[in-house]
Order: C-alpha cells, then sequence, then structure tokens
C-alpha cells in the first residue's frame, strides 16, 4: 500500500538501520494443512524472498504448482524496469472477464510480509477455489504488479498497453489480520459491496465500505474509466484512524497498519493467517454472490 511522501519519508527515517530480517519460521503443524497454513506458507515464501525479483520468482514457483499458464509482462516506465505476472484461469467462453491484482513489491525496509505478500497470497488463495470451482457468468484472471511501491507503475502500465479490459478489477493490499473487511467499491451502491457486506455478516467479520481507501493498484484502474474495487483486512477501529492519518490527522493511537507498513515490523510475526483465512472464504463468497447476480 503506496503511503504519502511524509509518511513514507517518516517510516523510512526510523527504520533505515534496521538489520534485515531473518527466515520466517515454520507454520505450526496444526496450521500446514488447513486454508490458513497454505496462505502462511505463500506469504512465507514471498516474504522471505531477499528482493523484488526474489519474491517475483516464488509467485512463478507457486503458479507452476497451481498448474497455471502464466506470462512474465516486461515494462518501463521513465528509467525504472518492472515486471508483471499474468495468469488466465478460464471460464465460460466470452463471458466476461474479473481481473484479480495484488502488487508484490516491497519497499527496502522489512519483509514485505503484510504490504504485500498477504494480498498476493489471497490472489493465490482465490485462483485455486475459482480454478476447482469456476464461476458462472465471468472468466478470470489474475495479475501480480511491480513498482506499486514506486507509484502504482505495474497497473498503470497493464491499462495503458489496453490489455483487455476487465468488467470488473478487484485490488488486494495489506491483508494480514484483524476483524473487519474493508472495500473501495466502484460504486457505492454496486453489487459487489452488497454481497461483501452479507458475506462479511455470515462469517463474523465486519465491514466496511466508502470511496475514501489509500492509493492501490486499483487506482490507474478507475482514472482510466474502468471498474475497480480493492479490499483490505484490517483490525476493528482501524479504517478511521489510517483514513484520519492519510489526511494529516495524528490521532492518539495509531493504526497498527501505520505502524507495522513500511517499517521494519512489516514481517510474519504481524500477521493472523486465520484472521486472513476468513477474509479469503468471505471474498470469496461475495465474488460469487456477485457473479450469480450478474446479468
Amino acid at each position: 500500500m503506496r503511503h504519502t511522501a511524509l509518511l513514507l519519508a517518516a517510516l523510512l527515517a526510523a527504520c533505515a538501520q534496521a538489520p534485515a530480517p531473518r527466515p520466517s519460521p515454520p507454520a505450526p503443524a496444526s496450521l500446514q494443512a488447513s486454508p490458513a497454513g497454505t496462505w502462511l506458507a505463500d506469504v512465507r515464501a514471498i516474504a522471505d524472498a531477499a528482493d523484488n525479483a526474489g519474491r517475483r520468482a516464488a509467485l512463478a514457483r507457486r503458479l507452476d504448482a497451481l498448474g497455471l499458464d502464466w506470462r512474465a509482462v516486461p515494462f518501463q516506465a521513465g528509467e525504472l524496469r518492472g515486471e508483471n505476472l499474468l495468469a488466465e484461469l478460464g471460464g465460460p467462453d466470452g463471458a466476461p472477464l474479473l481481473l484479480l491484482g495484488a502488487h508484490y513489491d516491497r519497499v527496502e525496509v522489512g519483509q514485505g510480509a503484510t504490504d504485500n505478500a498477504s494480498g498476493s497470497a489471497v490472489v493465490l488463495a482465490l485462483a485455486q477455489r475459482l480454478r476447482e470451482r469456476p464461476l458462472r457468468r465471468h472468466r478470470v484472471a489474475i495479475a501480480f504488479w511491480d513498482l506499486e511501491e514506486r507509484g502504482l507503475l505495474g497497473a498503470k502500465a497493464y491499462v495503458a498497453a489496453g490489455t483487455v479490459r476487465p468488467a470488473l478489477y478487484v485490488n488486494f493490499d495489506v491483508f494480514g489480520w484483524g476483524d473487519t473487511l474493508w472495500l473501495r467499491p466502484p460504486a457505492p451502491d454496486h453489487a459487489l459491496a452488497r454481497a461483501g457486506a452479507e458475506a462479511a455478516a455470515g462469517l463474523g467479520l465486519d465491514f466496511s465500505a466508502g470511496a475514501e481507501y489509500p492509493p492501490s493498484d486499483h487506482l490507474p484502474f478507475l482514472k482510466a474509466g474502468w471498474s475497480a474495487a480493492s479490499f483490505s483486512l484490517v483490525g476493528a477501529g482501524e479504517v478511521e484512524k489510517i483514513l484520519a492519518a492519510y489526511a494529516g490527522r495524528k490521532p492518539a493511537e495509531p493504526a497498527k497498519a501505520m505502524q507495522v507498513l513500511h517499517s521494519a515490523r512489516d514481517t510474519l510475526a504481524e500477521i493472523d493467517p486465520e484472521a486472513a483465512a476468513r477474509g479469503v472464504e468471505a471474498v470469496e463468497r461475495a465474488l460469487r454472490q456477485w457473479d450469480a447476480a450478474a446479468p
């Protein structure tokens, strides 16, 4: 998730001398065969990589393991070069496209576990589920964006290239803990917002939806006039505090996300895989309800 320049500068200055994080310990045996354990293993594989190229390689290995036909799409923005990963899951011939995506790059400090190995692992989890049981009215593709932290550059490159315009793009950024599913819907009355609220309630999660939301890879789609949404999973009371921080206000107690992101604390130690698994289940239910209601 891309911070404002002021917030990012402050966090990086505070953490510039932090030592490189050590590889994460294995998950408890009780988690390893569960959806939470699979999600955590994906987060660990991405977060333990030494750099963004290693994170991309971890994703490539996982896509191969899922049996997906994926491709790397290089792009250039000024002097910066990046590489998006794209894969199609299939679906009804000629159906509108649902595109799911998350950025995989991180800043120099920390492991980028929450920002955004967590979101990338959500896309992997949904890809496995939607491939095993496809949607009825939409084809599905997935994307992993590079250089989000340098200005949403991977998603911008996809939109600028005039690639297939999806009926809906759904983004995932910061999905590591908490009991609140946070959605930036395409519109206040969008069917995905209604489906998200019902799915969250059915799993005992709180739900927050609104146009105010931190900058992430949904923005290039929206600015191009394409339908887009973004999901996060955060703790109770964090939404208001996060929005206050982005508005330049200082809550008495900062949200956990504002203490973890872009800092040495962004490691697996902050991750709650059971909470994330509930969030993934809620999103899957919401997407299936949205798909079923489509004309």
